[in-house]
């Protein structure tokens, strides 16, 4: 993309890497590493996975450098003279409730269907609490159900209906038409926004 995004916000520690790894094989150009930076360094990574992709990215090495890393000389980098500043993180604000429209959509398979709810969460709140929110206020049509997985809770069925690997359709995730950059279990929708859960095919 032309913001500098490779793929989505998941992708990018490792793009960051290979970009960091190759630089001297390719040319400068309007679009390089430091776009690519600077849209990892302006988001808050909260899944653990995601945070180890990027964190080699961070300090100048990729998992190719692990075999030669000089962890001295990367504790210098990370703690400079010798003393680790930890960042204090700014008091929460109030957290002021927020509507959120919540569809979901089959036009795919069965008996297709389209319903919509809006539920009132908390600023701040990720899409899996508006998620539940709506379950909460109409388990006959907002069911759903997930699993665990390294990168955060997987949306594996809406409404009774699930993805399949042998179909190859999922459960993908829209704002404003466009696909989230981030999990259920991350994603912050804002004062009304309208989020679409798109039963689709890959």
């Amino acid at each position: 993309k032309g913001n500098g995004m490779i793929g989505n916000i998941y992708s990018m520690g490792l793009a960051l890497q290979a970009l960091e790894a190759t630089r001297k094989f390719y040319a400068p150009r309007k679009w390089d590493c430091a776009q690519a930076f600077s849209v990892v360094s302006a988001h808050d990574y909260q899944q653990p996975m995601a945070i180890a992709q990027v964190l080699p990215a961070l300090v100048g090495k990729s998992y190719l450098d692990v075999a030669g890393l000089d962890c001295a000389a990367t504790q210098d980098i990370l703690c400079p003279q010798g003393v680790c500043q930890v960042p204090t993180l700014p008091l929460s604000p109030c957290t002021a409730p927020i509507q959120v429209t919540y569809s979901i959509t089959n036009e795919l398979q069965g008996k297709h269907f389209h319903y919509s709810t809006t539920v009132t969460v908390p600023s701040g709140s990720t899409l899996l609490k508006v998620m539940k929110v709506a379950e909460e206020e109409n388990p006959q049509i907002f069911s759903f159900q997930t699993e665990q997985t390294s990168w955060g809770p997987y949306v594996t069925s809406i409404h009774g209906l699930a993805g399949s690997t042998d179909d190859r359709t999922y459960w993908q995730f829209l704002s404003a038409g466009d696909a989230l950059d981030e999990g259920v279990g991350t994603y912050k929708p804002h004062d009304g926004e309208h989020i679409q859960a798109v039963f689709s095919t890959y």
